[in-house]
């Protein structure tokens, strides 16, 4: 038995052929060209899981089903896209176009879900009851699964962990808050802060790291603390200090029995974890207790999307 999954992102839509092994076996990815029409985004999706299928010299017999990841708030029961703002979707019936388009049944699954259900089936959650997926990217994207199961919440929009407020009247967020996690948290803040503390020290080593502010990424930071710089060092522990902070909520709020952390500032390794984990340790309200959640790297990187899809269904 073969799965396919499309992983449905504003820039790229990728699509892969996971075997009964849950490892991919062929692959296809093409630029995503939106705002467009219902239309054309359906043909996009067609197009790309077409060509997956085509490298795994299989057809749409083969497969049961397409599983796709997309952002914004996904109603599982319909299968329409009720909004998505980075993909200019609004109340897209794209179950109903896309198994029209494929003639085969079409999951959908918001797609910080579809990669913590990847992680939970076949990556760093694997074996755990209760667990989460948090996601350090331009946002900070989570999932939550609860006994096994993806928890969305009564209208399908819950586990948006990032936009809980961290900091009262902070710092302005995408969503129209102040102070959310995700401003602090995710590579965006990350970037923020470290440009701050340049501006602060003229004589910074950050400056010869990055060369100007345009420059400045996740990175840049952790490489000047590494580095010896007392800025690099300060922007990293208040980097780690909001993290901790959301991390520890997450953990007060659902106890998970593994919480695993993705995205650009995850490949930090041993650097940003072991600080992390010590910071939250002091925040967890069951500190006593003797079952610890396990906080822990993702294992999947971007091929969470794609598994998780290919395996809604299983």
């Amino acid at each position: 038995m073969h799965y396919l999954g499309i992983d449905l992102g504003g820039t790229n839509i990728a699509a892969g052929v996971v075997d009964e092994d849950y490892r991919i076996a062929a692959r296809a990815k093409r630029k995503t060209s939106v705002p467009c029409t219902p239309q054309e985004i359906t043909e996009q999706l067609a197009l790309t899981a077409l060509e997956a299928l085509k490298n795994a010299r299989l057809t749409l017999n083969d497969i049961p089903y397409v599983g796709i990841g997309t952002p914004g708030t996904v109603n599982r029961e319909s299968g329409v896209v009720e909004y998505s703002n980075n993909l200019f979707f609004e109340n897209l019936e794209l179950k109903k176009l896309l198994s029209e388009r494929l003639n085969r049944d079409v999951i959908l699954e918001n797609d910080a879900n579809a990669a913590a259900f990847g992680e939970y089936r076949a990556g760093a959650l694997k074996g755990a009851n209760n667990a989460l997926a948090i996601t350090l990217g331009t946002g900070v994207g989570s999932g939550i699964i609860i006994d096994g199961k993806i928890y969305a919440g009564s209208n399908f929009a819950g586990g948006e962990i990032g936009h809980t407020v961290i900091v009262a009247n902070g710092r302005p967020c995408t969503c129209g808050r102040k102070g959310c996690w995700e401003s602090y948290a995710s590579a965006t803040g990350l970037i923020a802060m470290t440009r701050e503390a340049m501006q602060k020290d003229r004589e910074s080593l950050l400056w010869k790291l990055a060369g100007t502010l345009e420059n400045v990424d996740g990175r840049t930071a952790f490489e000047g603390m590494r580095a010896g710089d007392p800025t690099g060092k300060e922007v990293v522990d208040e980097y780690i200090f909001y993290l901790a902070c959301g991390l520890a909520n997450c953990i007060n709020i659902f106890q998970p029995d593994i919480l695993c952390i993705g995205g650009g500032i995850s490949n930090e390794g041993e650097s940003l974890m072991v600080p992390l984990r010590k910071a939250v340790a002091d925040e967890n309200y069951a500190r006593n207790a003797q079952h610890q959640t396990l906080i822990c790297r993702a294992q999947l990187g971007n091929d969470a999307g794609i598994l998780g899809a290919a395996l809604l269904g299983v």
